[in-house]
């Protein structure tokens, strides 16, 4: 398969500086390498550009979320990207960055097919709003974006209105949930699963119902989107966000792969690998470990997965 690798140096949305230095760390782990030894061929399109906003100025443009008018032009031109990559016939790999990226890769893949699912792997569900936000901060706020909830501003990104329907957005691993967040979960009846419900009925199990959902609802394209701080703190010190009671490596594992393998991902983001932050280089040996099972189960389509 032709993976285009898009990195999106930014820290905006997280308002903590080091996320914003991933993408070019993970290009130095021999991040072709890891992916074209499974036969893929790899296009690096190099970095979006984030224009330089100081700290002073970031209620600059909305008293309410912080870097307003960069988050909004970087997701724009990730969306962009996101979108030509999939016309050209090929898998754009986001790598983040913050969070807030999402909105511009979901934008671009539901530009392409508007039945669009997505699936987030988040301690976080990132569905809070200008309205219901406590810290400002951008990258809790994509996926309300993505489902046409929230500030116009960041509703209509790339083209206005809603990318995904929210019957179609799946948010497995989350713990960490504001009041706000609680009460859309509830009013839109969200699929929620989170760690808890994972260690009690195991992934295999969600994933199952998870994959029933989306034949029943005739959807051939997915985006995934890891946040690394789906995982237990423990297991990944180099995040913004670290949540404890977090995943495992072995069931992220399972759910990565078990989704790629389906066929139906057909673009992905990897984000919040904050560098600044990590420790005896824990967090990114997850992260390259998690880059080399994705591109090792990535099948191309459903008549390629393995029975």
């Amino acid at each position: 398969m032709n993976i285009d690798i898009l990195g999106v140096p930014i820290y905006y949305g997280s308002d903590k500086k080091g996320v914003d230095l991933a993408p070019n760390k993970i290009r130095e782990d021999n991040l072709k390498a890891v992916i074209t030894k499974y036969n893929h061929k790899v296009k690096d399109m190099g970095n979006v550009s984030v224009p330089f906003i100081p700290e002073k100025d970031k209620f600059n443009d909305n008293s309410k979320m912080k870097f307003l008018k960069p988050i909004m032009e970087v997701n724009k031109d990730v969306a962009d990207e996101v979108y030509h990559s999939l016309t050209s016939g090929d898998f754009p790999f986001i790598i983040g960055g913050d969070h807030s990226i999402g909105l511009g890769s979901i934008s671009g893949a539901s530009k392409f097919d508007k039945d669009l699912a997505v699936i987030w792997i988040d301690a976080h569900t990132d569905i809070n709003t200008d309205k219901t936000t406590l810290s400002g901060n951008v990258h809790g706020m994509p996926l309300a974006a993505a489902m046409g909830i929230g500030s116009n501003e960041l509703t209509d990104i790339y083209y206005k209105g809603q990318k995904v329907k929210p019957e179609n957005v799946f948010i497995i691993g989350a713990r960490d949930i504001d009041d706000g967040e609680s009460r859309l979960i509830s009013e839109k009846h969200l699929n929620v699963y989170s760690t808890e419900t994972l260690k009690k009925i195991g992934a295999e199990k969600i994933m199952d119902e998870i994959h029933k959902k989306l034949l029943s609802r005739n959807i051939h394209s997915v985006h995934l989107s890891l946040d690394i701080d789906c995982l237990d703190k423990s297991i990944v010190p180099g995040t913004g966000t670290p949540v404890p009671n977090g995943m495992n490596i072995h069931d992220t594992k399972f759910i990565i792969g078990y989704l790629v393998k389906t066929g139906l991902v057909k673009s992905m983001d990897l984000v919040e690998f904050n560098v600044l932050l990590d420790k005896n280089a824990e967090t990114e040996n997850v992260v390259m470990d998690f880059i080399d099972w994705t591109f090792k189960n990535l099948k191309r389509n459903s008549n390629e997965v393995e029975h």
